[in-house]
């Protein structure tokens, strides 16, 4: 067992040493003519997940399409299952943002919370997959999981995040959309796979 939890601190503290590698290529190497255009696709991820359930239940209600209104509803009890997750794990892992634990790392973007997972990458990717369920095109999908990529990718360029952060960002925001498609298939029998691209 002590060889088991020394083990485990070991691989631990490796991994906390390439989280702050990564952070030295992306953030403090970083090509700052990039700067603003990522603070401002970082700070895309609340403002675009607000408005595209928020502008689908409107075209649902104007065209008396309650479909629409149901994949409006489906993408918002995404993001809430996603906020909920994200935010239990934040205060209970509790982990330092990289700009606290590395002077170098130049802090460029809003983060006050724990570091630990990205929260502005989770949300962007439970929009995009629950935006792609409700809508399984490969032009919804190609667009939606792009974004989601460079907003996770721009929490790493502007200091906030580690990129295991963000990679367990997207894991937990694409996982919230599933369950959620899941729960709505037990409770309400709608949201059915996908059709293939």
């Amino acid at each position: 067992m002590v060889l088991f939890i020394l083990t485990l601190s070991v691989q631990i503290g490796l991994a906390q040493n390439a989280d702050l590698q990564l952070m030295q290529i992306l953030n403090v190497n970083r090509n700052t003519q990039l700067d603003q255009p990522m603070i401002f696709l970082s700070e895309s991820a609340s403002a675009v997940s607000l408005c595209v359930p928020t502008s689908t239940f409107l075209l649902g209600a104007v065209s008396h399409k309650r479909s629409e209104k149901l994949k409006a509803i489906y993408m918002a009890e995404s993001m809430a299952i996603n906020t909920v997750f994200t935010l239990a794990l934040k205060y209970s892992i509790d982990r330092q943002r990289p700009f606290k634990a590395d002077e170098s790392i130049v802090k460029l973007s809003v983060g006050g919370s724990p570091s630990f997972p990205s929260g502005h990458t989770s949300n962007a990717f439970a929009l995009a997959t629950s935006f792609t369920v409700a809508y399984p095109k490969w032009y919804v999908a190609l667009p939606s999981y792009s974004w989601a990529a460079i907003v996770g990718y721009s929490r790493m360029h502007t200091g906030v995040h580690y990129p295991s952060d963000v990679l367990f960002g997207a894991l937990l925001g694409t996982s919230s959309a599933y369950l959620s498609q899941f729960l709505n298939q037990q409770l309400f029998k709608t949201y059915q796979k996908p059709k293939a691209y």
